[in-house]
């Protein structure tokens, strides 16, 4: 049987929820299914108050809701859940004329860099299938004036002064985030892997610069707000360098904001007052392997 040119399930992936469009029609063979035999997730969340009038029906759910499920991958946040399709039991019990049906759903989320949006239409498949959508995140990384206000016209600076850098992400409808800096990487050109180099910041978010004599270089606190982070680094240049030009590349990432800061997710000063190291967020813990060196990889 042909499909459709509409889809018979629909995904949004939004801000904190998703939106599932179910057109009653869903096998695509003119025999419109009952609302009360759809629902969402292994919480079994009903749709809202259908109009027997209207073709299609809708849930409206959280992502952590009606019993979805989160996976974290290199790449991406993927939420999941399931819409179940469970027919009304015929008035006779010799015989069967519909059969159950799930479609899985999933909500990807890019952890880092800039990817194409939109929705994913599933190809129908009989009793099973899949639909996905993707949303975009924006970061940024700039030189800020000295209160913070804007961005730095000018990028030349003096041995002495500090380097304000204010690095951000923002999104098209995503669940809250938290933004850190793995790494800041200094070279004389615009190779990041070129020679000579220096990691200002290292480990997975320890800003190893305040370590320095002489140095205030620290993050900056509190936050302005989860999805944006603010650094100190005190100007430095390559001893030997006559050209006075530095190339700085950092790596941003993201972890959910409801997401507590842990050694994979991190954002660690020196303070030189204690010796020790100082977590923007959580606790000290987060912070001993910027000592050891022993700092897990960001997943």
């Amino acid at each position: 049987r042909a499909l459709s040119p509409r889809p018979a399930v629909a995904v949004r992936c939004q801000e904190g929820q998703l939106a599932v469009t179910v057109r009653r029609d869903l096998f695509g063979t003119g025999r419109p299914v009952r609302a009360e035999e759809l629902s969402l997730g292994t919480a079994s969340c009903p749709p809202l108050s259908p109009n027997p009038a209207q073709a299609f029906v809708t849930f409206v759910a959280g992502l952590h809701e009606c019993g979805s499920t989160l996976q974290v991958t290199p790449d991406s946040l993927i939420y999941r859940t399931t819409l179940f399709y469970k027919p009304t039991p015929s008035s006779n019990p010799l015989i069967v004329r519909a059969a159950p049906a799930e479609v899985l759903i999933e909500c990807h989320y890019p952890r880092k860099s800039n990817v194409s949006s939109g929705a994913v239409h599933p190809t129908w498949a009989p009793f099973h299938s899949t639909v996905a959508a993707q949303e975009r995140l924006r970061f940024s990384l700039r030189l800020m004036d000295d209160d913070w206000s804007r961005e730095r016209l000018s990028n030349g600076f003096q041995l002495g002064d500090s380097l304000r850098f204010q690095a951000d992400v923002t999104s098209e409808g995503h669940v809250p985030l938290r933004l850190f800096v793995d790494q800041c990487v200094a070279t004389a050109t615009p190779d990041r892997s070129s020679s000579p180099r220096y990691a200002f910041i290292n480990l997975g978010g320890c800003l190893v610069d305040g370590r320095a004599e002489d140095t205030d270089s620290a993050f900056v606190s509190p936050r302005p707000r989860p999805e944006s982070l603010r650094f100190l680094v005190d100007a430095f240049k390559f001893a030997g360098d006559a050209g006075n030009l530095l190339y700085i590349s950092c790596h941003l990432r993201v972890s959910p904001a409801a997401q507590a800061p842990n050694p994979w997710n991190k954002a660690c000063s020196f303070s030189k007052a204690s010796g020790l190291w100082a977590p923007l967020e959580g606790t000290a813990a987060i912070c001993s392997c910027c000592d050891t060196g022993s700092c897990p990889s960001p997943g």
